[in-house]
Order: C-alpha cells, then sequence, then structure tokens
C-alpha cells in the first residue's frame, strides 16, 4: 500500500506552474464563488443575535458608564457650592448642600446619561461644544462683574456643567473651546483668579 502510494506521487507530480495561480485570479475566482458575501451575511447574523441577548446587560453597561461620571460630578458641584459660600465668607449648612444637590442631581444625572449615550453622535458632540461656549464665558463675567448672591447661586452649577462639555467633547473640540473661550476673556479684559 505505501508502494502504491509512492508510486501515484511519482506518476503526478505537482509542477509549480499549475498551482501556482495569480492574486488578481484569486480574488476574481473568491468574488464570483460568493464566499464571502456569505461570510458577511453569516456574521452580521449572528452580531444581530448578540445584541438582542445583550439588551439588559448592555443598558446595565451604559447606567454603569454613567453612574462612573455623574459620581465625581456631583462631588464636583458639592464642593464648587461649599468653596463659593468660603468664598464670600459665608458657612454653607447642610441642608443648604443637601438641598441644592437634590434640586440639580436628578436633571444633571439625565442629562449626562443621555449625553454619554450619544457621545460619538456629530450633534451631541456640536451641543456639547456650543453649550461649553456658553457656560464658559457667563461663569467667568460673573465671577469678575456679578454680585455675591447670583455668584452663590449660579457657579457651582455653571462650572460643573462647563467642567462636564469639556470632558465628553472631543480633544479637538475641547482645545478649541477653551482657547475660543480664553480669546474672549482676554478680550473682554477679565481675568480668572485661581
Amino acid at each position: 500500500m505505501a508502494k502504491n502510494l509512492k508510486d501515484t506521487l511519482k506518476r503526478s507530480p505537482v509542477s509549480p506552474s499549475t498551482t501556482d495561480i495569480p492574486e488578481e485570479e484569486q480574488w476574481r475566482l473568491v468574488r464570483e464563488s460568493g464566499v464571502l458575501s456569505r461570510v458577511k451575511t453569516e456574521r452580521s447574523a449572528s452580531s444581530a443575535t448578540r445584541e438582542d441577548d445583550e439588551g439588559p446587560g448592555a443598558l446595565a453597561e451604559e447606567i454603569f458608564d454613567a453612574s462612573v461620571i455623574i459620581m465625581p460630578m456631583a462631588f464636583f458641584l458639592v464642593m464648587m457650592e461649599i468653596l463659593i459660600h468660603h468664598q464670600y465668607a459665608k458657612q454653607p449648612s447642610f441642608g443648604d448642600i443637601a438641598q441644592k444637590l437634590l434640586n440639580t442631581l436628578p436633571i444633571m444625572s439625565v442629562f449626562m446619561f443621555y449625553t454619554i449615550r450619544h457621545k460619538r453622535s456629530v450633534r451631541t458632540q456640536a451641543a456639547l461644544f456650543l453649550l461649553s461656549l456658553g457656560v464658559g464665558p457667563r461663569m467667568i463675567w460673573l465671577v469678575n462683574r456679578g454680585s455675591w448672591l447670583t455668584n452663590i447661586a449660579q457657579c457651582p452649577q455653571f462650572a460643573t456643567i462647563w467642567l462636564y462639555t469639556v470632558l465628553q467633547l472631543d480633544l479637538p473640540l475641547a482645545v478649541l473651546s477653551l482657547t475660543l473661550i480664553g480669546a474672549w476673556t482676554w478680550w473682554m479684559g477679565l481675568k480668572l483668579l485661581l
């Protein structure tokens, strides 16, 4: 039996010219056979079933992603509330801070959840960019020219929104936003005291 196999191999040698098919011809054969289209449809069907299976898991992941951003932003809001009161020699009570947080946190959480969910959307990036351009100069103007009561009431929320928008913007848009706000601050003769 081994002898028959050796004889068969000797009689039908494979020449390099018969197995050497140019790459263009190989691609033409693959395209004509339709193998690639079948593989693509099978992959898309399997990814669609995977997405259906991950429905509740995907929502839980989005909620977790949002909470990872919402918690530090809530702490930042509380910190800014305390700092603005101390800036004007006022002592904030726990009730004042808790009331401000309870009023602001639900709206802030919904806003952050949906902007995180659609962060890659061009519309969301444009809206965050415009919001940054509106909130940043307003806060800087308030710090420089606003009354102390207006500053206590508005600056913590403006600072939180401004920080959040800059963090969520893509890097070129964030740099452009901060550059435009810095140029506006310089042009208006305002200053940021840290």
